[in-house]
């Protein structure tokens, strides 16, 4: 039943039922878009050019069922970020501008059997120490700096490398998305200069929105699935964001220009030059799926590293081992992706480019893909917010399959760009604040990194998951609050 239409200049969506808002197709949309948000969190999603790069990438073809945006979209380059569009891997496309430049940023969870109170006291040499100790910042520097050859083996074999070089355990693995490993990965697709930029900077956090955040387990709302995720109230966890740095960048980089040159005739179709794509069936397609899942076994082994070097720190600063304090991984799930996955279109099993750029997988209890941990109460989601107002951990919802093909949102989602937040806020007065008022102890290269991530310049990560757990596409399980963060 339609409750009435939200006007945000030249488009108009009308309300299918709570939560869930549609563009219908007209002229050359091969088909409608919808927006999965709030009527608060539309009000800020339409601020941005996000509602007119949703409609552009209908365009896209054999894009199916609809284009879709979450409830933290914001705009993106060409393909909105909190978009999901499942493309038909057979009559479609894939585009690397709806994947992002940051292949395979994601975020992974690690717990501890530490309590709050036994790291209260701590925070400022926790903090220190991480910042010492995990290379951060734009450029080079990381904790593993190689050669090209050692490279190529990350980008074909993912964490399973971490593991063979002790930076990793089995149970790391089965607990990491494609347990961390994405077989179709093809290193030689991979530009010199791509590998050139990366190999310098395994396990390190880079810049921008990336972080290392120690956190307390403040909320459990689902008891059941809480236990099975190993979470408890008062409980510490760890969560890192980053990505494939300047690999994954420079393969982005690399396909859009190749694209660009070589598919000429698909990009005049299409509303915005950035939407480029190879279509499928293309030589361009094989070879940039093949860059893609190598750039995402990187941005895996990135975090596997990182992870082992939080472990470190914990053992020096608590005087303990890592096992002791049962410093185990959760789950890490990617949010910059395209998979080929299976999904029902109008009854028929149909083999998808599912592309998910500021979007996180959210496959429900019983599904296949789920690892055998969890399989029996849905996978984890983890929503990091910003560092004043703390995350959530969410399983994959039961209607995620038939509303998002399994997706839902993976963060609080920007209300302003960098150069406003820097405009409007002091580095130094954050941190103060965040200290002073709310015991929050941050760290970064620059205070103008930590302008760039106030709090005040996200959306509010309460009202994001609350639609997400009302969609049924992400459940609540827990909410977690930071304890110390350090940043590039």
């Amino acid at each position: 039943m339609s409750n009435g239409t939200f006007d945000a200049g030249d488009v108009t969506l009308e309300q299918v039922r709570e939560h869930v808002w549609e563009l219908p197709a007209t002229g050359d949309m091969r088909v409608p878009a919808r927006v999965f948000a709030s009527r608060a969190l539309l009000e800020e999603i339409s601020e941005d050019k996000t509602l007119e790069q949703l409609r552009n990438t209908t365009h896209l073809p054999g894009i199916t069922n609809y284009a879709i945006c979450m409830p933290d979209g914001h705009q993106g380059y060409g393909f909105p970020v909190g978009g999901v569009g499942a493309l038909d891997a057979e009559t479609g496309c894939i585009s690397p501008g709806a994947v992002g430049y940051d292949i395979n940023c994601g975020v992974r969870m690690m717990k501890t059997n530490l309590t709050y109170d036994e790291v209260a006291g701590t925070e400022a040499e926790l903090v220190d120490s991480l910042f010492a100790n995990v290379p951060s910042g734009l450029g080079g520097g990381g904790i593993v700096e190689s050669d090209v050859e050692t490279v190529n083996e990350i980008l074909a074999r993912g964490v399973d490398w971490a593991l063979e070089h002790g930076y990793a355990v089995e149970e790391d693995l089965l607990h990491c998305e494609d347990e961390g490993t994405r077989e179709e990965a093809d290193p030689d697709k991979v530009t010199q200069k791509a590998k050139d930029r990366g190999k310098n900077q395994i396990g390190s956090l880079g810049s921008g929105n990336h972080f290392l955040e120690v956190q307390r387990v403040t909320n459990v709302f689902d008891a059941h699935v809480g236990e099975a995720f190993g979470l408890e109230e008062d409980q510490i966890v760890i969560l890192i964001h980053c990505g494939s740095r300047g690999l994954g960048h420079q393969t982005c980089t690399d396909y859009l220009r190749k694209i660009e040159r070589q598919h000429q005739g698909l990009l005049n179709q299409l509303p915005d030059k950035e939407l480029a794509a190879a279509p499928a069936g293309s030589q361009l397609e094989t070879d940039y799926y093949g860059a893609m899942n190598a750039a995402i076994n990187f941005a895996w082994v990135n975090r596997q590293l990182i992870m082992h070097r939080t472990r470190q720190v914990f053992e020096r600063v608590f005087d303990r081992s890592w096992q002791n304090m049962e410093m185990e991984l959760l789950y890490d799930v990617a949010h910059n992706i395209a998979k080929k996955e299976t999904h029902d279109v109008d009854g028929d099993q149909r083999e998808l480019y599912v592309h998910r750029k500021g979007a996180t997988r959210a496959f429900p209890a019983g599904h296949p893909d789920v690892p055998t941990a969890y399989r029996d109460v849905g996978q984890p989601v983890i929503i990091p917010g910003s560092m004043g107002a703390g995350s959530y951990v969410l399983r994959g919802g039961e209607n995620s399959m038939d509303l998002t093909f399994g997706s839902t949102a993976h963060g609080a989602g920007r209300l302003m760009s960098r150069t406003q937040a820097k405009n409007e806020y002091w580095g130094g007065d954050v941190r103060d604040e965040l200290e002073d008022q709310r015991d929050i102890y941050v760290k970064a290269q620059s205070g103008a990194t930590v302008a760039e991530e106030a709090p005040g310049v996200y959306k509010d990560v309460d009202e994001v998951v609350r639609v997400s757990d009302e969609l049924g596409i992400g459940d609540k399980v827990a909410r977690t609050f930071p304890v110390c963060n350090i940043k590039g």
